[in-house]
């Protein structure tokens, strides 16, 4: 199965896939120029990269001679051949932008990669592909640390390590070091047999916040283990609008009833789509973009 991506831009997706032939990811053409013209009608946006098409053309330039058509998948879900360009080719396509409009998306696009999220975000991709999946005390707290090490190992000094500060976040302070081991323990032994039991435990850890950054990534891969050997389902992230989990997440400590919803409608049987298993990681990267951390 190819390797498909969904990347994150001010809130709007581009789409990515994996080109085996020429082994370098490839673009979605009109997502990209929907995200440069900040337009969301399809109609509109496939209307303007065939005037862009003809323009360049008539200009002799190279740009659309370089374009290959790949599968990719739609609102609908279902995949259609579409116009895709590589990093150079997008990088090409942006310059035909005003630079008002353009700066920013090539801040990001040539950029992301190289970033810290970018690295453990390949990483996290390759988890799949580990092994770690089949060999874990899935549900505890070594688990969540082995997880973390592997996403963030070569990133953090603390990866895959217990934190011995305490950390808060929109006033709401973590689990404070000094009770940290308690509370892992306590956590740790936590059923998590049925669906209702595991979100609990989740909600938990969530609110213990084991480690300095990186809680979020690691413990959405530890949540859906749970989901996968015990109910034989796991999250279809894509289905759980970002604004949505974060508030959710926010109230979970004290009512724990919109997240419990929210995971329920996205629980999938899919538990050995590769597919499903990287888009959940795209999302849940997404979900912690500009999201800021206070240490004390």
């Amino acid at each position: 199965m190819s390797k498909r991506s969904v990347r994150f831009f001010n809130d709007r997706e581009v789409r990515a896939v994996w080109d085996e032939a020429q082994n370098a990811w490839r673009f979605a053409v009109l997502d990209i120029i929907g995200v440069l013209n900040e337009e969301s009608d399809y109609a509109k946006t496939r209307n303007y990269w065939k005037y862009l098409k003809a323009k360049l053309k008539k200009e002799g330039k190279q740009l659309v001679s370089v374009t290959t058509q790949l599968k990719l998948t739609a609102p609908d879900g279902k995949k259609y051949l579409t116009d895709t360009l590589d990093s150079v080719g997008v990088i090409a396509l942006a310059k035909q932008f005003p630079n008002t409009k353009a700066s920013k998306f090539l801040d990001w696009f040539v950029y992301s990669d190289s970033t810290i999220d970018g690295q453990s975000k390949k990483k996290a991709y390759t988890f799949w592909e580990s092994g770690l999946i089949d060999d874990m005390e899935i549900g505890t707290v070594k688990a969540l640390q082995k997880i973390h090490a592997y996403i963030f190992g070569g990133l953090y000094d603390f990866a895959g390590k217990i934190r011995s500060m305490t950390i808060s976040k929109g006033g709401f302070t973590f689990a404070p070091a000094p009770f940290l081991s308690s509370t892992l323990s306590r956590i740790e032994q936590m059923p998590e047999s049925t669906f209702n039991q595991i979100v609990d435990k989740y909600v938990e850890m969530n609110v213990a916040h084991p480690f300095m950054e990186g809680n979020g990534r690691s413990t959405r891969i530890w949540l859906d283990l749970m989901f996968r050997r015990s109910l034989k389902k796991c999250v279809d992230w894509s289905q759980i609008n970002k604004t949505d989990y974060l508030n959710a997440m926010k109230i979970s400590p004290v009512d724990s009833g919109a997240i419990k919803q929210l995971l329920q409608n996205a629980l999938t049987t899919r538990v050995g789509d590769r597919e499903i298993f990287m888009k959940g990681i795209d999302y849940s990267y997404y979900y912690e973009q500009e999201e800021e951390w206070a240490k004390k």
